[in-house]
């Protein structure tokens, strides 16, 4: 983006603005959801708004500022969902992740708009939410940051996944019997033992399907989130023991006695 992001940029100054950021965030995300983030088009959103295109213009400059709106437009339905926040800074941060998970899952079109995220109003809000989260946690400001980046990984994978899954139309019927054929016929050439007793008798492609909706299920994205903060906790227990001052073995002895 060559120029400035539009939080950088006061909003036009008339008494009474026609339309705000956030009324044109929400059309824009919505002609998202339904097309998908190619879709997006000053030109389109005017229409959706009643308004020209050029009266458009007035209130957002270029197709990037549409995808920053769209951007803090999600970051704010995250922070919304996320509240009231667990006093526990586990319980917070396993919030904050389900609150990230519904939002994408209610916007997959839309997540595209995330890359190359720019700061706005939102993102200031998430991030202060997200450290608010943490605020019981003995730890150093770095650690915080690192634990958060990891959710983030984390959570931001599994709707990538589930986004990938959802793309695009369904599979042409021909195209699924030639992929059909194609498996079927490396898999009767013994070589692939375990991925013929997890397919069983069903159709390569419905089995693998099935496999996908097994894995971006909730109790799927449950586990695995359970699984990290369980790793982490661990860590953090550690690297506490491993800080403090050890006693020697002799003294120990003595103190006992």
């Amino acid at each position: 983006m060559s120029k400035p992001p539009i939080w950088t940029v006061e909003p036009p100054h008339t008494r009474k603005p026609r339309f705000t950021r956030e009324q044109i965030a929400e059309v824009a995300l919505q002609l998202a959801d339904r097309e998908g983030v190619a879709a997006l088009s000053m030109r389109r959103i005017a229409d959706a708004l009643g308004a020209g295109t050029m009266t458009l213009y007035y209130y957002v400059r270029t197709r990037d500022d549409l995808l920053v709106l769209i951007d803090d437009a999600l970051l704010g339905e995250v922070v919304a969902r996320s509240e009231p926040l667990p006093e526990h800074w586990r319980a917070a941060v396993v919030k904050l992740a389900r609150a990230t998970r519904e939002t994408f899952a209610l916007h997959p079109r839309a997540l595209k708009a995330l890359e190359g995220a720019q700061i706005g109003p939102n993102f200031l809000r998430h991030i202060e939410q997200s450290l608010t989260a943490l605020a019981g946690l003995e730890a150093d400001v770095p650690t915080k940051l690192a634990l958060l980046s990891i959710v983030d990984d984390y959570v931001f994978g599994a709707a990538l996944r589930v986004n990938e899954t959802m793309a695009g139309p369904p599979l042409d019927p021909r195209i699924a019997r030639a992929m059909n054929e194609r498996i079927e016929g490396a898999l009767s050439s013994g070589d692939h033992p375990r991925l013929r007793a997890l397919i069983g008798e069903l159709e390569p492609v419905a089995a693998f399907t099935q496999l996908a909706q097994h894995m971006n299920g909730a109790d799927h994205f449950e586990l695995g989130l359970e699984a990290l903060l369980d790793g982490l906790t661990v860590k953090l227990q550690l690297r506490e023991l491993s800080a403090r001052p050890r006693v020697p073995r002799r003294t120990a002895r003595r103190r006992r006695s």
